[in-house]
């Protein structure tokens, strides 16, 4: 007799807020753990105010003018991706974090580094001017927004770095059907893998009802979404989505008990959450 493999997420359904390559691999790791999937992108990147700019660098990138690509963000990666950027094997590519990483090579980028520790810029600086004693070329596209950390670490070690904005970040709004699951309380979990995720997430969704859970990828995730002003309830130790996946599921399966509870006073509205999904099983 086959044993039916096991669905910890069974009756859950989990907002998933970016759509694409990344989205759709994300929605098939929650249908293996038994949760139903709701991709609702809520944020989206315009074009750079510096387009001229932007396509000199890619062009140059695709002639393999640069030794290394720092990609600080998934939606670097889109644009790379939406402009059919080839990036030569000499250039190497440094990714921020594993979703980063992930999200490159989901479209079929190579990833040449990924920090050990510190996911951020200034790990990667670190990690960079440690492995290049000597001066290299870097191509580092960021957004309107981002701080040039990276950049500025990396030209005080001594190297060549053009720094190029490649996109603008704007919220997506969502359907008034994901409006009205999520303001219902029917969207059992929101899954927040960025600031800008959490902005949109406050902008568009606020009050969220008690019973809908934040789970965010990674401490510094977690960290953005609650200056946004997001109760968070759920932090994976890693910013990967296997690593925030399961943790939802020790979460769920532990009672809101397990390590991956942001703190003891969660543990209330998850246990609530818990039950709201049970009951709609046992239907």
């Amino acid at each position: 007799m086959t044993t039916a493999p096991i669905k910890p997420l069974k009756g859950w359904r989990v907002l998933v807020p970016r759509g694409g390559p990344w989205g759709d691999d994300v929605a098939a790791e929650l249908r293996e753990r038994g949760a139903t999937p709701v991709i609702a992108p809520m944020i989206n990147f315009a074009a750079t105010s510096e387009p001229e700019t932007l396509s000199i660098a890619l062009d140059d990138l695709a002639a393999g003018a640069f030794d290394w690509l720092t990609v600080t963000s998934a939606t670097t990666v889109d644009v790379l991706y939406s402009q059919r950027v080839k990036v030569p094997s000499t250039t190497k590519i440094a990714a921020v974090g594993e979703t980063t990483a992930a999200a490159l090579q989901a479209v079929g980028y190579h990833v040449d580094l990924l920090p050990e520790k510190d996911n951020s810029a200034k790990g990667m600086v670190a990690q960079l001017t440690a492995l290049e004693s000597e001066p290299k070329k870097f191509l580092s596209l960021r957004s309107e927004i981002a701080k040039p950390v990276l950049s500025k670490g990396l030209m005080d070690a001594g190297h060549d770095v053009r720094s190029v904005i490649a996109y603008r970040t704007v919220g997506e709004p969502v359907t008034p059907k994901v409006l009205e699951d999520v303001a219902s309380g029917r969207t059992n979990a929101i899954l927040v893998t960025s600031g800008s995720v959490a902005e949109q997430v406050v902008e568009q969704f606020s009050p969220l009802p008690p019973t809908t859970l934040i789970a965010a990828i990674g401490p510094r995730t977690a960290k953005d979404a609650e200056q946004a002003g997001l109760t968070v309830h759920i932090v994976s130790p890693r910013q990967t989505v296997e690593a925030l996946l399961d943790s939802v599921v020790r979460v769920v399966e532990s009672g809101g008990l397990d390590e991956a509870v942001r703190s003891s006073k969660q543990s209330e509205a998850i246990t609530s959450a818990i039950r709201v999904v049970d009951e709609r099983n046992a239907k």
